[in-house]
């Protein structure tokens, strides 16, 4: 029974992280469609069997099926939910009916269309972040940094705050007498007390407590230079809670959103280019085992910490979800993009033998693609269990 909640307590959390993204994804895709005239045949949130499934009154199937690993929008000529056109059905259409097919639209409406998924993605991450600043405001910076009250997330062993009796979630007060208001100024006071006795007062569960640390003389090197400082060994807090917070109105915390989400995409943007410099590590790339593994420690946080960071994780893998969705390979929105690119251009599309065998391709780097994650996912659990001997 225990297992069995363990399983559910990470399957849960993944499957709604997941089916909210791929949801906006494919309604992006669907009303935009709408708007342009295209008939949708199907809304499918996952693949296979269908589970649950009703037809509304302009003809489109809505459907839950038994795979949840993603969904789909089939238009009407279609021969399936990637919008690869079906010649033949195409061919042996009414004109009516070709007149709200997908293929019968002109460019600018199937780019619209195909743009639509990924920029609903980042519509989502938009204002789910613009919440997070309108509800708890923007953190204060100094040098750079957020300000962090003086929290312990973390106290490491065999280290002078160790043997002076410190644990994690102390709140620092004062050290000899001075108040503490934050951990950066706490960092500075015991780093410059090297070898020196400190009367560190805490606040533990409500009670005030004083302990005696003398912080480890410890050489480090700033800047090039080495030095001596004082340690502890203790870690700041990593409650976003304890962020030091100013307020921020609804226009502000948009613009802070947009910043927010397009920091996001350059970030990812420079490590793509490192992975394909030889710069960083293809092991950094996560599946839907990563995916839902970090869901269900958001959702561990629930009672904790509410459901922020999990609605966070779905803003971040919305930005990544719109960002994968844009590269310009066949089968995903940015190959059918690029096909469309070179229509405008041509003045005609390819011809339909071509496309086939590019959405084939695009097909095998996507499967090979999330393989690759999925192993990735797995040989970390493995060096995991074999941290423990087992």
């Amino acid at each position: 029974m225990g297992f069995l909640m363990t399983i559910l307590g990470y399957l849960v959390p993944f499957l709604v992280v997941l089916s909210v993204v791929v949801f906006v994804h494919e309604y992006g895709h669907f009303i935009v469609g709408r708007w342009c005239g295209i008939k949708a045949d199907a809304f499918s949130l996952g693949f296979g069997p269908e589970l649950l499934a009703f037809d509304d009154r302009k003809g489109t199937r809505w459907r839950i099926a038994a795979i949840p690993l993603g969904g789909y929008v089939k238009f009407h000529g279609d021969a399936n939910g990637a919008s690869i056109p079906d010649p033949e059905a195409i061919a042996a259409m009414p004109e009516a009916d070709r007149a709200v097919s997908f293929a019968g639209q002109v460019v600018w409406k199937r780019a619209a269309t195909v743009f639509a998924g990924p920029l609903f993605n980042f519509l989502l991450a938009i204002a789910i972040f613009a919440g997070m600043f309108g509800y708890f405001g923007k953190p204060v910076l100094v040098d750079g940094a957020p300000v962090l009250a003086p929290r312990l997330a973390a106290v490491l062993p065999k280290g002078a705050g160790e043997a002076a009796g410190f644990k994690a979630g102390d709140m620092v007060r004062s050290v000899d007498g001075a108040p503490i208001e934050s951990f950066a100024q706490f960092q500075r006071v015991v780093s410059a007390s090297a070898g020196k006795m400190l009367r560190i007062t805490v606040l533990r569960d409500g009670v005030e407590a004083t302990l005696e640390a003398v912080p480890a003389d410890t050489e480090v090197e700033v800047n090039g230079k080495k030095t001596r400082v004082g340690r502890l060994g203790l870690n700041a807090s990593d409650d976003f809670r304890d962020m030091k917070m100013q307020p921020c109105g609804p226009v502000e915390a948009l613009g802070l959103a947009v910043q927010e989400t397009w920091n996001i995409v350059a970030q990812t943007g420079r490590y793509l280019t490192g992975l394909i410099a030889g710069r960083e590590s293809a092991s950094q790339l996560s599946g839907p085992i990563g995916i839902a593994e970090a869901s269900g420690k958001m959702a561990q946080q629930i009672p904790k910490l509410g459901v922020w960071p999990l609605v966070n994780l779905i803003a971040l893998l919305s930005v990544s979800v719109g960002l994968l969705n844009l590269f310009p390979v066949p089968l995903l929105d940015g190959g059918h993009l690029m096909f469309f690119a070179i229509e405008a251009v041509r003045g005609r599309a390819l011809n339909d033998r071509l496309q086939e065998y590019a959405f084939r391709v695009g097909l095998a780097l996507v499967c090979s693609l999330m393989l690759f994650a999925t192993y990735n996912d797995l040989a970390r659990h493995l060096r995991h269990f074999a941290g423990f001997g087992l």
